[in-house]
């Protein structure tokens, strides 16, 4: 890529050593594969960076593209390599498992789906015990509103602005961002209801978050009293007293908002937003499909984080690190309602599938990964907040573990997104020195950073150091 100015910084990062050599790349040439991708792919699924890498092969926190340039992966596939690319244990499951029995559907019993459903419910408290597996989190999201609407026998629905839930004509409903929302009828009786996102909404600062790094917003609250977990509350009331029935069908939330950005709520919100809602007659679900499985270090789940126990609890993404599966886990009074006529899934829990989430559970367990999250989790947030402190247009540095959120601003003051070319430039430059990181937030303001939770904190003072640059390059193209 030209550049019309000559930046006097020059990465000293050094990206840490990998012993792992690559495949030699044999495919189509770079130019075919574009063309490829211009005429038999949908132009709905968009790629990422100027110039689309070509990926060719990973290795669980590496990937390597068509040329055999290596790259550290900070978005892990849209949060979804959990236990790092190609993990030795779960390909050598799946592989065995490939040999003996692909598919039969679960109208028959076979020891995989018997087996993984013991074991995944184990990491539940009571009486969450029942699952029912399907293919995906739109999927997932579903059936969660499915269920809880039958089982309810109301219909309405309640879920956070700036929240993702899917993007199937149900779940649109749901998934309060302009960008996935098309001009066309979809998601009758789902209301949403105000964000309490402490660094952006109206309330909030820098005691409300269960975070390593607060925001540097001024805060008013008091040890054991939030002001702005209040204020928010009094928002959902007025929801409540306002858009919907006397009752409700449910409430559906993330544990830490995906899409957007690592939002955070105020501690404490989501323990009295239930309480209101099951006053209603409605039942809970927590969206784990980016938090759960260890990902936020101090609690395989998310929602235990909040001190809270849904009714429903929907799982995707990390459950099979790459492969398609997904799950719903609810109690079996509530699966029960789904029981009274016939409701069924091709796909959903089938032998592969659950061969491969038995192994992601085993290696999370095997290798430490939620402890890892914690500990490089937090250590990451704490070298991103040293550079929020340093650089005016690092607005918010936030999360949990290893869901972790950067927010670029104008200025501090008045928190406005940074224009995306600016933010692109910085994104590119990552890149170029051998770092992917994911974009998210209404405006794509905020970087996601989400890796294999296998990541070192070698990775980390590499990654921070790149990011270093970039931020200093911003700067000086400023200037």
């Amino acid at each position: 890529r030209q550049q019309k100015w000559k930046s006097s910084v020059s990465t000293q990062a050094k990206m840490p050593p990998c012993d792992f050599v690559p495949e030699k790349y044999e495919s189509y040439p770079y130019e075919r594969m574009l063309k490829i991708r211009e005429q038999n792919i949908a132009p709905s699924l968009r790629t990422y960076y100027k110039k689309p890498l070509l990926l060719h092969q990973g290795h669980m926190q590496w990937l390597f593209d068509h040329e055999g340039r290596r790259y550290l992966d900070l978005f892990a596939g849209i949060v979804t390599v959990s236990v790092g690319h190609c993990h030795p244990k779960v390909t050598m499951a799946t592989q065995k498992q490939l040999a003996r029995l692909w598919h039969t559907t679960n109208i028959y019993m076979y020891p995989a789906i018997h087996e993984y459903a013991e074991k995944l419910t184990s990491f539940f408290p009571d009486p969450l015990k029942v699952v029912y597996l399907t293919n995906s989190g739109s999927e997932a999201n579903d059936l969660a509103m499915f269920m809880a609407r039958l089982h309810t026998r109301n219909f309405d629905i309640i879920s956070l602005r700036g929240g993702y839930h899917g993007g199937s004509p149900y779940t649109l409903g749901l998934t309060s961002l302009t960008p996935y929302k098309h001009g066309v009828a979809n998601g009758f009786g789902c209301t949403t209801t105000m964000l309490p996102d402490v660094f952006r909404g109206p309330w909030g600062g820098s005691h409300c978050r269960d975070s390593p790094v607060q925001t540097v917003r001024k805060c008013s609250c008091t040890e054991g009293a939030c002001l702005a977990k209040d204020q928010y509350i009094e928002q959902f009331k007025d929801t409540l007293n306002t858009s919907v029935p006397k009752t409700v069908a449910g409430f559906i939330a993330e544990p830490i908002q995906g899409v957007n950005g690592a939002v955070q709520y105020p501690r404490n919100f989501l323990k009295e937003a239930y309480q209101l809602i099951r006053e209603r007659g409605g039942l809970c679900i927590s969206d784990e499909v980016q938090t759960g499985f260890g990902r936020t270090g101090s609690h395989f789940w998310g929602f235990q984080t909040h001190g809270v126990v849904p009714d429903i609890v929907t799982l995707a993404k990390g459950i099979g690190n790459g492969f398609p599966m997904a799950a719903v886990v609810t109690t079996k009074e509530i699966a029960s309602s789904l029981a009274q006529n016939l409701h069924f899934n091709t796909f959903g829990g089938n032998p592969l599938a659950c061969v491969v989430g038995t192994a992601v559970l085993d290696a999370i367990e095997e290798d430490g990964l939620q402890k890892n999250s914690e500990d490089v989790g937090t250590y990451m947030l704490l070298e991103l907040a040293k550079l929020r402190d340093k650089f005016e247009i690092v607005g918010d540095v936030r999360g949990k573990g290893l869901m972790i959120g950067v927010e670029m601003v104008t200025d501090k003051d008045s928190r406005r997104p940074l224009p995306a070319e600016e933010i692109s430039q910085i994104w590119e430059d990552c890149k170029d020195m051998g770092v992917l990181i994911g974009r998210g937030g209404l405006y794509s303001q905020t970087f996601r950073i989400k890796p294999p939770m296998c990541i070192t904190k070698r990775d980390v003072d590499f990654a921070v150091e790149v990011f270093h640059t970039a931020l200093q390059r911003h700067v000086e193209r400023a200037a």
